[in-house]
């Protein structure tokens, strides 16, 4: 059981087309404060920059908070982190 508790989800937000780098920085801002308010057990968040025209902002949070965050937030998607 306490190693689930420790599984980190990657929730991940998707920004498509020329403003797509910075709506990502923006949106990345918006989920640190997030992080802080909420008091998350991690409050790791980052910006990836796939393409021009594609990046993504994201944010690690633990496995038995996902389903709460993913209730508020409303990523586009999530993934496992490996090696957790």
């Amino acid at each position: 059981m306490e190693k689930i508790l420790e599984r980190k989800v990657k929730m991940i937000w998707d920004f498509r087309g020329a403003a797509a780098s910075q709506m990502a920085i923006h949106y990345q801002k918006h989920l640190e404060e997030f992080a802080q308010i909420e008091e998350l057990k991690f409050d790791d968040t980052g910006v990836q920059h796939i393409t021009e025209m594609h990046s993504i902002a994201f944010l690690v949070v633990a496995e038995f908070e996902m389903k709460e965050v993913r209730d508020i937030l409303k990523p586009h998607r999530g993934e496992f982190l490996s090696g957790t």
